[in-house]
């Protein structure tokens, strides 16, 4: 499965190029109460649920998590850590026995400590090396994942 959180829409792409070459479920995060459209007032919400610890209510539903076995997960990095949406996903759902292959958008942040925070969420799966992508990917994104999946020993 791709499940991804994606506010501007770079890792919603991101997301969509890495499920044409692996398949599967293709789910994106949806919030009961969304964060603004509006760029700065976004960032105001997302601080403060990154401040309090928040678990923002998913809209989105899983029916049947027990059924995958390796999960593609896409957030933005926010604050050199994931989204809130992120940790309500990883908080809710039972991850143990799964292998999480983590996938991030960034402005320049890189993964930060996204990876270690995951891990902490979710202490019962095997995460593979993630993969960091500065905006949208640009032209090489393609390769970029191709040469990922490789690493991950989950490519051709």
């Amino acid at each position: 499965m791709i499940i991804f959180y994606s506010w501007s829409g770079n890792t919603k792409g991101i997301a969509r190029q890495i499920h044409q070459k692996v398949g599967g479920d293709f789910v994106e995060l949806e919030l009961v109460k969304p964060y603004s459209s509006n760029y700065n007032t976004c960032l105001d919400e997302a601080k403060r649920d990154m401040e309090q610890g928040a678990r923002p209510e998913l809209k989105t539903k899983i029916a049947d998590m027990g059924q995958y076995d390796v999960i593609y997960l896409g957030y933005p990095n926010w604050w050199a850590t994931i989204p809130m949406p992120i940790a309500t996903l990883l908080a809710t759902y039972d991850f143990s026995g799964k292998t999480i292959v983590p996938f991030c958008s960034h402005g320049g942040g890189r993964l930060g400590q996204s990876v270690t925070d995951i891990a902490k969420l979710a202490p019962k799966s095997s995460i593979k090396e993630a993969l960091s992508v500065h905006s949208g990917g640009g032209s090489s994104l393609s390769r970029d994942i191709d040469a990922w999946l490789r690493k991950s020993g989950l490519g051709s």
